[in-house]
């Protein structure tokens, strides 16, 4: 028995057909002045290097040649091991590594809360960063600021 028309696996599907090239456009980095907190730093807010999810596609070795150029040092990236599979970057902490920035992995699933215990890790961490004049970036999924 053959299947109805609209059921034949040969018919055109246009998320099948042709792939999407990635994205040519440098990554964008938000800083965010910490002045309002009596810190003379800025802290850089992006979206995930390499990120290929729905409508979005990065290049994940080109992203983190950008990060470097621009003096990137330490990065905090909140995204689980899971979340980074998903996104298709399962490798970025190790990529960032062998670029010789420290990463600083404090995974919180998306829509998830930090226990207080982790908030507390990662401020102080990030203080650190900060007092010790290190260009430090936060990254999630999105990343900019609307």
């Amino acid at each position: 028995m053959k299947p109805p028309s609209s059921l034949q696996t040969n018919e055109f599907d246009s998320s099948d057909e042709e792939p999407i090239e990635d994205e040519q456009t440098p990554i964008q980095i938000s800083w965010l002045p910490l002045s309002q907190v009596n810190c003379p730093h800025f802290l850089g807010l992006c979206a995930l290097p390499g990120c290929k999810f729905k409508n979005v596609r990065r290049n994940i070795q080109k992203d983190t040649e950008e990060l470097k150029s621009y003096g990137i040092q330490d990065i905090f990236v909140f995204c689980t091991r899971g979340e980074l599979s998903k996104y298709r970057v399962p490798n970025l902490l190790d990529l960032y590594h062998q670029h010789g920035i420290i990463t600083h992995h404090h995974p919180i699933p998306d829509g998830g809360i930090p226990k207080i215990a982790s908030c507390c890790e990662i401020m102080e961490e990030l203080a650190i960063c900060l007092k010790n004049n290190r260009k430090t970036l936060i990254q999630a999924f999105k990343g900019v600021l609307q």
